[in-house]
């Protein structure tokens, strides 16, 4: 794996130190995927879990349409991977699924993020459209949420890519 990621600053402001760190999350996922085979991609961890890293890129994708898109902006969106009849599609249907196509759509998802993030004035903006519980949520919750969602994540990221080739790393 080449380490390509950019260290967060070590001093910098609120914005610009959570936009560093989720990108860097962002890219850490992308390292653990990195030099892989579409099979390996599509590898699953132990039963009964249906996770794997190409899950992973496709859960992430729905995760970033989900808060920056459909919440923070409002916009009327479908998940991508996941519905009513499947609801854990991003990770249960890798089968088949490209891996191209998930990092093209998780890519795509993330410009929106950012557009979307950019877009707002403050970390005080609010989402204009609440979870299914009614809670509308600031920027700035949105932004720790997506650092903790990517994260904990990387952290099934490691053990997937060490069990694929022992690789192991940051």
């Amino acid at each position: 794996m080449t380490d390509t990621r950019i260290d967060p600053p070590v001093v910098a402001g609120e914005r610009e130190m959570l936009r560093a760190w989720l990108d860097w999350h962002r890219e850490t996922l992308a390292v653990k995927c990195q030099g892989l085979t579409e099979e390996q991609l599509r590898l699953r961890s132990v039963p009964p879990s249906s996770m794997s890293l190409l899950g992973l890129v496709r859960h992430m994708a729905d995760v970033e349409r989900a808060w920056f898109r459909r919440r923070l902006n409002g916009e009327d969106l479908r998940g991508i991977y996941y519905s009513d009849d499947y609801p854990d599609g991003e990770f249960d249907n890798v089968d088949t699924a490209s891996a191209e196509e998930a990092f093209a759509t998780w890519q795509a998802e993330i410009e929106h993020a950012r557009a979307a993030e950019e877009a707002c004035a403050d970390l005080d903006a609010m989402t204009k459209t609440p979870t299914r519980d009614g809670v509308h949520y600031s920027l700035r919750w949105i932004m720790c949420h997506m650092i903790e969602e990517y994260a904990r994540h990387n952290g099934h990221a490691d053990l997937l890519r060490e069990r694929i080739d022992g690789a192991t790393g940051e």
